[in-house]
C-alpha cells in the first residue's frame, strides 16, 4: 500500500501537492517514452554473441517495468491528493 500525503492546514496545500505530483508524473511519463524509443537493437549486440542481445532486452524490459511501478505509485498519490479536497479532508 502506498502512503498518501494528508491535507491539512498546517501542511502543503492541496494544490501544490497536486502540482508536484502531476509534474512527477508529466516527467515519469517523457521518461517512459524516451526510454521506449532507447529499446535495444540487435545490430548493436550480436558482436558480443547470440546472448547479448536476449539480455540486452530482458535489461530494458525490467527497466520499463520498474518505471512504470513509480509512475503507477505515483498516480495513486496524485488520485488520493485530488479526492482528498472532495471529501473535504482526510479520513481514514
Amino acid at each position: 500500500m502506498t502512503t498518501v500525503p494528508t491535507i491539512h492546514l498546517n501542511g502543503t496545500s492541496q494544490a501544490d501537492l497536486l502540482e508536484g505530483y502531476l509534474d512527477v508524473l508529466a516527467a515519469g511519463r517523457d521518461l517512459r517514452e524516451a526510454l521506449c524509443k532507447a529499446a535495444p537493437n540487435g545490430r548493436d549486440y550480436y558482436p558480443q554473441g547470440s546472448q547479448a542481445y536476449t539480455d540486452a532486452a530482458t535489461d530494458h524490459t525490467a527497466r520499463l517495468r520498474k518505471l512504470n511501478e513509480i509512475i503507477k505509485e505515483i498516480e495513486v498519490i496524485a488520485t488520493a491528493v485530488s479526492d482528498q479536497g472532495k471529501r473535504g479532508g482526510w479520513r481514514p
